[in-house]
């Protein structure tokens, strides 16, 4: 059995380091709520209008559903493998492993993202703005950020948490500022097209196409996705059990708020137009605060545009938070080559996960641009297949690991079965419409084999995956693991710092 010095030893990672404060501030920052915000509001009003307020509430009920399976596999299992870990516990090591290939699918592609954003505002800043047009050197730049805040994830949670409470800060007063500048102008009449409050846009059954509101829910579920990044640092919190659930169900709830409130105000004060500064204008649906910044802020329109660098510089270091603790879970458990659990002495991270991410992220950067900046604009589009993926399979690992004790009380039955099961259904169902979306030619920016090329990029990186597992089960030091021995429902977390002093005791358990 795992004696008293490996439980506290656990992988080696800074235990003790995260408050509920830490976790909850690490959790905003993952999802980049400015930069969310910039990259979908346009988009989701011209899916659906005036419904674009109840859209992100809807969106944020499987979100929340799915938070409650997260806080209750991360009580009674608090390790930062999270849904590779939970998914193998529940279901075996040929279902676990996928779940942690959909967080690592989703961390690289999203990291390129970020990374050619930061570029890009970096450069719009500078003269007139026309650098940013510049590929070579936007990409470039971007490969620079990830590097930095590979070094910064490196260097340990602590200083990560400082730089994020300054870097989250500073978006959340933009936002502010930016609320509080549009419904000023909308009530002295100065906004360019005031469109008075209805409660309608709360009526979650005025829309009237179903394929605008499928579209709308899958771009909503988007922006909230980032906030399981506090459950993946549940061993260096200071209550592994419970801050990590908690800072997650914090975090829905502030992002909710956030995004249903900074959407209310730019409708009152831009409205749904099809024209000029209006919400509904395709024109501006790539970045509608760029569109809105001269008319709310005036000669401080650049302020804005700093807001969603640093929203996108914050979440490229939270964003290889999740993944190299999740690869470093995978090997502690023989998932992955042993090397991946190394852990560095001195700052207590996953040293050679975090560098890895960071290279794999730049090597997919660079060759998506390299290849055509349209198909990484199609990767990013299909990020919502990879986020529903993981997020279902955890809240069906919920129910399914909690299955003989869901009746032995009211709260379990809400919140180990109902809850996360719904959870798990609705993404589901958001995954198989999405994908059949995708399919289209006319859906995203390329067409490959015949079909869309979102829906290839998308589910062909989930069979890289399945190709990656199958390679990996061939190496004799896989066999541990997908004999479900270093790792099943019976095993203990919290696992030694050396990965291969596994035994094999009757109970499953580390000898």
């Amino acid at each position: 059995m795992t004696t008293e010095l490996e439980r506290t030893a656990g992988k080696g990672l800074a235990a003790g380091t995260l408050g509920l404060w830490g976790s909850t501030v690490i959790g905003l920052a993952s999802t980049a709520p400015v930069y969310s915000l910039v990259a979908t509001l346009g988009f989701v009003v011209l899916a659906v209008g005036a419904q674009a307020p109840i859209a992100f509430v809807l969106a944020f009920i499987p979100m929340l559903f799915i938070a409650f399976a997260y806080r209750e596999l991360n009580n009674a299992v608090p390790d930062c493998g999270t849904t590779f870990t939970w998914g193998t516990k529940a279901f075996g090591p040929w279902v676990g492993w996928m779940g942690g290939w959909g967080v690592a699918v989703a961390g690289m592609v999203v990291l390129a993202n970020l990374a050619q954003i930061a570029g890009i505002y970096l450069w719009s800043l500078i003269g007139d703005g026309s650098l940013a047009e510049n590929v070579p050197l936007v990409t470039v730049t971007g490969v620079v950020f990830i590097a930095a805040m590979t070094w910064v994830s490196w260097r340990g949670v602590e200083i990560g948490e400082r730089i994020q409470n300054i870097l989250l800060g500073i978006q959340y007063l933009v936002l502010a500022i930016f609320v509080v500048a549009s419904l000023w102008k909308f009530f002295d009449g100065s906004a360019p097209d005031a469109t008075p409050f209805d409660l309608a846009w709360f009526n979650p059954f005025g829309f009237t196409d179903w394929s605008g509101f499928t579209e709308a829910i899958l771009l909503a579920l988007f922006i909230y996705w980032g906030w399981d990044t506090c459950l993946a640092l549940n061993e260096e919190t200071r209550d592994p059990k419970r801050i990590p659930g908690r800072a997650a169900l914090l975090t829905t709830v502030i992002l909710l708020f956030t995004y249903v409130s900074v959407t209310v105000a730019a409708m009152m004060y831009a409205g749904l137009g099809d024209s000029g500064t209006g919400l509904g204008n395709e024109a501006n649906a790539d970045d509608v605060f760029l569109a809105l910044k001269d008319g709310l802020f005036g000669p401080f329109g650049w302020i804005l545009v700093i807001a969603v660098l640093i929203s996108a510089i914050s979440s490229t270091q939270t964003t290889i938070l999740p993944t190299a603790r999740g690869t470093l879970a995978m090997a502690a458990y023989k998932a992955l080559p042993k090397r991946f659990a190394t852990v560095h002495p001195r700052f207590k991270t996953p040293s050679f996960s975090t560098i890895v991410m960071g290279v794999v992220a730049s090597l997919y950067y660079v060759g998506m641009t390299l290849i055509s900046d349209n198909i990484l604009q199609d990767s990013i589009l299909s990020l919502g297949l990879a986020i529903a993926f993981y997020y279902a399979i955890t809240g069906y690992a919920c129910v399914w690991y909690f299955r003989r004790e869901l009746f032995t009380s009211a709260r379990n039955v809400v919140y180990r079965l109902v809850l996360p099961l719904l959870g798990a259904l609705m993404l589901t169902y958001a995954f198989v419409q999405s994908a059949i979306d995708m399919y289209d030619v006319d859906y995203g920016y390329t067409v490959l084999f015949g079909i869309g090329g979102t829906f290839v990029v998308g589910i062909g990186a989930l069979a890289v995956g399945v190709l990656l597992m199958l390679l990996w089960f061939l190496f004799p030091r896989s066999k541990p693991f997908f004999r479900g021995e270093s790792l099943n429902h019976d095993t203990e977390v919290l696992v030694p710092d050396e990965p291969a002093e596994y035994g094999r005791s009757v109970d499953g358990g580390l000898a």
